[in-house]
């Protein structure tokens, strides 16, 4: 399956589950304190760079409560999606915010114009050879001293580079850490922090979860 290709079917498959999705996940963060704090220190070092006015990015944003997350705190944020019904709940949700269709690794972004970009789990069925693209895409949008927040699923150990399961809605893949920081180190954004969030016991997905936060240099 070609880069397009696999774009068009995870954006169809999207379209056709967007009201479910949004109905299911809206409050997704009200029981996740640690993916909150972890926003917030987002937040923080971004507020803390010298543009005040510059944006940030929240790709991958499918109906918009994670952008509107990140405007309380602070933040001029605006949201992105492949998918045009994800893109039209945002925007019905969320009149006050500006929301777009586009694609991550060809974003009608100008050079080097973000102060942040959150990459909310928006990677995870992009096929692994397809993500030094989106790296790449990222590292050219955002200002030196910008900051990404990259979450994603782990692999389950350090000699597995990548992994592949069976989502609900495409194929998604798993990611060593180690080797997603180095990824973002090769296009010039250094690793300033990550955070592992274990499963309880209740979860489907007996997966670790990870926050990695990086800044351009």
């Amino acid at each position: 399956m070609t880069e397009l290709d696999t774009l068009t079917a995870t954006r169809d498959a999207y379209d056709a589950i967007a009201t479910v999705y949004q109905q299911q996940f809206q409050d997704s963060l009200r029981d996740r304190p640690l993916e909150r704090a972890m926003l917030g220190a987002f937040a923080e070092l971004v507020r803390s760079t010298d543009d005040s006015e510059g944006e940030v990015a929240d790709l991958g944003c499918g109906p918009g409560y994670v952008t509107s997350h990140l405007h309380g705190l602070g933040l001029k944020a605006f949201g992105v999606d492949a998918s045009p019904v994800m893109v039209a709940l945002a925007q019905a949700s969320h009149p006050g915010l500006r929301f777009e269709v586009g694609s991550m690794a060809e974003l009608d972004i100008e050079d080097g114009s973000l102060r942040g970009v959150l990459s909310r789990w928006s990677v995870i069925h992009t096929p692994p050879q397809e993500v030094p693209a989106i790296v790449a895409e990222v590292a050219r949008v955002l200002a030196p001293g910008g900051h990404l927040l990259i979450d994603f699923p782990a692999t389950d150990g350090p000699h597995l580079e990548t992994q592949s399961y069976d989502h609900v809605v495409a194929t998604a893949y798993r990611w060593n850490p180690d080797r997603l920081a180095a990824l973002l180190r090769e296009h010039g954004l250094a690793e300033v922090g990550r955070m592992t969030i274990e499963p309880l016991p209740t979860d489907r997905r007996q997966f670790q979860e990870v926050e990695l936060l990086a800044r351009k240099a």
